[in-house]
């Protein structure tokens, strides 16, 4: 220690030990202060994820969704008319890979209280708190991918850009049920998404009756990629049994081929094109919304932990 003018000087040898300690001191400091967010969020759910129905099923959260919202809009007081709704689906997984996505929808007619109604041939008849309704689901998939998922979409060098390059096969095709739809999704751990319920006039829901009738005929096939299909009414795929319930094969997509058109971006181009095309022969009854509108479910392994997936602003939880 030197001193000068009386004042007491610290050598930069004799400091180094207090610095080393403050500095240690201070990183330690530092670390705790950083892991206090960490702390505080352990055991917290993600941010827009609810997870108060994480036990039960995913298929039984969806119907249940569906009531609910579609309840809310019959209200409490008699129901004198007929009423019907669409409510469209997506699923997709990390990178919305075209084999792992897939768009359908739901049309539901409502009948009218305390009136005998004319039922529609092939729809069972369900019954919701005292009201009677109808349902069918657009879900075009191979007929054997329940037991065989493994989507042919593209096969063959430049078969994305060159429908003649594309390899895979045309299968027999099947008109899946919302449930079984669903039981594929929860088996993938994918995110699903749908809109709705939107109402619609009684003529969209007998053009989705009449597109389910032609899909359960067996005389169209199915084939992911319909280029070169789809014109001569030989196959087609998801998105083109369920776009443009007004059109028997609707066009989409990059130059009308449906490309690119799978998952939520599918599902959200049929939203569109029912705006632009169905509003204006007085199908759909209100507006549209395609982010605004969107309400999804995603897998989580543990109740309130990370979720893999997640590509949705507002969704659900599920974990089977």
């Amino acid at each position: 220690m030197r001193t000068l003018n009386g004042i007491h000087r610290l050598t930069a040898f004799q400091l180094s030990p207090f610095i080393g300690n403050l500095t240690h001191m201070s990183f330690r400091t530092f670390v705790f202060l950083l892991a206090l967010p960490l702390v505080a969020q352990a055991g917290s759910p993600p941010r827009g994820v609810d997870f108060s129905n994480y036990d039960v099923p995913l298929y039984t959260q969806i119907v249940d969704r569906i009531k609910d919202r579609v309840s809310a809009r019959l209200g409490e007081g008699e129901n004198t008319a007929e009423r019907y709704f669409i409510i469209p689906f997506a699923y997709q997984d990390r990178g919305n890979h075209p084999e792992h996505s897939h768009s359908f929808i739901s049309v539901i007619r409502v009948f009218a209280d305390n009136k005998q109604a004319k039922l529609t041939p092939g729809l069972p008849t369900r019954t919701y708190m005292n009201r009677q309704f109808e349902a069918l689901t657009i879900s075009w998939l191979p007929a054997d991918f329940m037991s065989n998922p493994h989507l042919c979409v593209f096969n063959g060098l430049g078969s994305r850009l060159f429908a003649g390059a594309n390899k895979c096969p045309v299968s027999p095709g099947r008109n899946f049920s919302l449930e079984e739809t669903i039981e594929l999704a929860a088996k993938e751990k994918v995110a699903v998404a749908m809109w709705g319920p939107y109402e619609i006039a009684k003529p969209g829901f007998d053009l989705g009756v009449r597109r389910k009738q032609l899909l359960d005929g067996g005389t169209i096939k199915y084939r992911a990629d319909d280029r070169g299909y789809r014109k001569n009414r030989v196959a087609i795929n998801c998105f083109h049994a369920m776009a443009g319930l007004e059109e028997l094969y609707p066009n989409g997509g990059l130059f009308g081929t449906g490309f690119k058109m799978w998952g939520f971006n599918g599902t959200a181009r049929v939203l569109i094109e029912y705006t632009e095309k169905a509003t204006n022969k007085h199908l759909l009854l209100e507006p549209v919304d395609v982010r605004k509108d969107r309400y999804g479910f995603v897998y989580a392994p543990i109740r309130n932990g990370d979720v893999p997936y997640n590509p949705l602003r507002n969704s659900s939880a599920y974990r089977q």
